[in-house]
This record gives structure tokens, sequence and C-alpha cells, in this order.
């Protein structure tokens, strides 16, 4: 649009320049011409009237033979009153009054272009003081009109050809320029996803980019091998500490099985190493499922599951592992949900619910409701399927709403008196099995002023075929 505005401006100021200084040059001509011819044919006319050798008729009409190729028209006006035509199709009444009034009443020679009967037209009037009159003669120059008109439709259609290769030329150079750039930002928009191994691919004969190809590619690469380097450090610490907490474990079960014969003070020293053992366990192995996860080694096992049936199951087991004064919540279930199936690994969403579950016993007080609802997800073999959970504590606030899927984020609750001690990873682990299902995950505002976490899972129609039988097969993300 800049290159078509820019060459319309300039076409448009030369095409305007160039009309209206041949319009000017080529009016200007004409008119000295016309005063030339008129002068030279008044001398003929006055001299002779005064020689008195024909009538004045046959005298304006060889006055306009002298000049065979001015096209005009000779008019004589004596003592004020008589006029003399050389012919009738051309009158006094043709002269504009101006020029009459300038020439007939205060004797000063004059001409003047105007537009008479759709035909341009230059007259010019000579005084003849011979015959107390004046001498008049009229030029037709439509021709210079319809020369004007056509140079101004040239320049016009040149104005519009050069706009539109001022478009094109535009477009070719902007997507010229803008191509490197559209590579950049969809390069950047894969490596965001997740996909490491896009590359820019070096365009040959342009060194700039080149350099920023080059310098693309580097990054990427150092960022890659960050990654990994973490990655393999974070698996590789996990498998370390696992042999130690292995040894750990089973020296707590020897010593909680002799608790009776500790002290007090020996037995609360037992139970805090207890839970922190247990809880130090439960970050290794959720270190190692995202080492998994990270690597692309994480293994789904679908099966064709009820919905419903589903999340009482999941939530049941998720209670077992919750402290006894936990209560358990309601479980509700949309009957819009009937005749909606999920494809689920159960291992990992019964752990979506008891990651969900947990987070809400240590910063929301125990969950309130376990909710079952269609989704707004409509596909051609189903309609989504939404597992919220929701709790009674403070709630989130809008800023923490997407942070508290972050590995090891624990949001502003986490260190206030009287919250739990989470690792930190539940709520990241819960976005990763959601996400290897092909679905995602989100927190609001309940309606009771809590913290609602809801999960989005694809569903299909229930198979009607009896005789249609599943085999649930692993799949490697």
């Amino acid at each position: 649009m800049t290159f078509a505005l820019g060459a319309l401006v300039l076409s448009a100021s030369m095409g305007a320049l160039s009309y209206f200084t041949t319009r000017h040059f080529l009016v200007g001509e004409r008119e000295s011409t016309a005063v030339h011819d008129a002068v030279v044919n008044a001398i003929y006319v006055s001299q002779n009237i005064a020689a008195q050798t024909t009538d004045i008729v046959q005298i304006l009409t060889t006055a306009d033979k002298i000049t065979p190729n001015s096209n005009s028209h000779s008019l004589l006006e004596e003592r004020g009153s008589v006029w003399y035509e050389r012919t009738f199709s051309v009158t006094q009444s043709e002269i504009p009054a101006s020029l009459r009034s300038l020439v007939l009443r205060r004797g000063t020679p004059g001409s003047q272009t105007y537009t008479f009967d759709g035909r341009t037209q230059i007259a010019v009037g000579i005084p003849i003081k011979s015959v107390q009159g004046a001498y008049f003669e009229i030029f037709d120059v439509s021709e210079l009109g319809h020369t004007l008109r056509v140079l101004a439709l040239a320049i016009f259609g040149a104005g519009a050809v050069t706009t539109l290769l001022g478009a094109v030329l535009g477009r070719w150079a902007s997507g010229r320029s803008l191509r490197p750039l559209t590579g950049v930002s969809r390069a950047a928009v894969a490596i965001s996803e997740g996909d490491l191994g896009t590359r820019l691919v070096s365009a040959a004969g342009d060194p700039d980019l080149a350099a920023l190809t080059s310098s693309f590619n580097r990054m990427v690469d150092q960022l890659q091998e960050r990654i990994e380097r973490e990655a393999r450090f974070t698996s590789d610490v996990s498998h370390e500490l696992r042999s130690p907490l292995t040894t750990l474990a089973a020296s707590l079960e020897v010593l909680e099985a002799q608790a009776s014969s500790l002290s007090p003070t020996g037995r609360r020293a037992l139970e805090l190493l207890s839970a922190d053992v247990r809880r130090f366990q439960r970050m290794v192995g959720d270190l190692l499922e995202i080492s998994r996860s990270d690597s692309g080694a994480a293994e789904v096992s679908l099966e064709e599951v009820d919905p419903g049936e589903l999340v009482r199951q999941a939530v049941a087991a998720a209670q077992r592992s919750l402290p006894p004064d936990v209560p358990a919540p309601p479980v509700e279930v949309d009957p819009a949900v009937a005749g909606t199936h999920l494809w689920v690994d159960k291992r990992r969403f019964e752990r979506v619910i008891s990651n969900l579950l947990e987070n809400a016993s240590l910063y929301g007080g125990g969950a309130t409701l376990v909710r079952v609802a269609p989704g707004d997800v409509v596909a051609a073999d189903g309609r989504s399927v939404l597992v919220s959970v929701e709790d009674a504590g403070p709630g989130l606030a809008p800023t923490e709403r997407t942070k508290v899927f972050e590995r090891f984020y624990r949001g502003h609750t986490a260190f206030q008196r009287g919250t739990g001690t989470g690792t930190g990873l539940g709520l990241a682990l819960v976005a990763e099995h959601v996400r290897l299902h092909g679905g995602h995950v989100w927190a609001e505002e309940s309606g009771s002023g809590g913290a609602r976490f809801t999960v989005e899972l694809p569903g299909h129609l229930a198979e009607t075929d009896d005789e249609h039988e599943l085999s649930p097969g692993g799949i490697e993300a």
C-alpha cells in the first residue's frame, strides 16, 4: 500500500505538472498565433477600406483567406452601430461582451479565450480609427480542447498503470523482505511449542540473512543443549536418590515396628522423619515422571471408560491416600454426559485426580465438590468432558492461575501459617498428564470464592456394537 500510494502521489504530481505546463504552452502559443493573424488581417482590412477598393464583406472574405490555416471568421463594427459579417454562421453575439466593451468603448486591443456553444474559441479585437469602429476575428480552436482531453486521458492512464506497477513492486519487495522474518516467526512458534529440532534454512547470496540464520540456529542449539542437560541432570539425580531412599524407607519400617518401645520424644521424631521421607519419595517419583515426559519416553495405555464411573473410582482411590481428617468430596455427574466415553490411561487419570484433591487439602482445606459435565468442544465423534475440582480455600489471584502449573511454583499461600507443604510438582504433573491425553487444564475462581481446577478431555460417543471388543494398547508420547 505504501508503494502504491507513493506511486499514485508521484504520478499525479508529475501528470498534473505535465498537463498544466503543456496546456499553458499550447494555449499561449495558439493565442499568440491568433493575435498575430488578427493583426495582419486588421491591417489589410483597414488599408482596403481606406482605399475603397471593394465592399466591406468582400474585404472581410479576402482577409480570412490571408491566413487560411487559422479557421477564423472576421467581423467589422462601423461607427458603433453597423456590423459586417463574412458569414451568417458567426455573428457579433459570439463576441464576449467584456471584449467588445474593451475594444469599442476604450479603444484598446485585446483577446479572450472562451467557450461558446460547446466550442473553444479565441476572439481578438483591434480598434480601427478610419471607420470609427473595430475589427474582430473569432478563431475556432476546438481541436486544441480535443488535444488537451486526449493528453489528460493519457496522463490519467499512465498514472493508473504506474500506481498498479507500484503496488506490484511493493508487494514483491515487501514479500521478499518479510519472507525471512516469516520463517523466523514460524520457527520461534514451533520452538515455543516444544519442537526444539526446528532450524532456519540458510539463504545463499544474502549475507545479512545468513548472519541472522546462523545466530538463530546457534541460539536454538544452545537452548536445546541446556534443556537436555537439565533433563539428564534431573533424571540422573532422581535415579541416584532412589537407592538411598529405598534404604531409608526400609529402615523406617523397622523403626516404626519398634515405635512402641520409643519414648514420646522419639516417637514424635520418628513421625516427622517418616512424613519427610514419604514426601521425599513422592517428590523423587514426580521428578522421574517429569523427566520421562521431557525425554519423550512416557507411555500411555488407553482404555475406553465411562467418565462418571472413572471419576468416582479415582476419587475413592485418591481419598485413601489423604489424611483421615480430610472429608471425601461429593461427586456430581451431569446427565448430559451419558453416552459419552473417554479414552484415558487410568493410572495417569487417577494421578490427576489424586494431585488435585491433595492440592485442595494442602491449600484449600479439602475439596468441596468434584463435578463431571459436558464441555463446549464438539467434534464429529462426540463432545468433550469437563472434570472440575472445587475447594473452599482463599482462591487464586488472576496472575497465579497459569503459574501454578509451572514446576516448583507453589503460590503465595504456600508459605502462610497453617497451609500444607507441597513439593510444587503436583499441578505440573497434572498439566503434563492431561496434555498426553490431548486435553488441557486451567484454574479459575469457584462460586464460593475458592479455587476451581477444570480438566477438559476429548470425548466420543460410546460404542453400540456389543461384538466390538476393545483391547488396551500402549502408545509412546
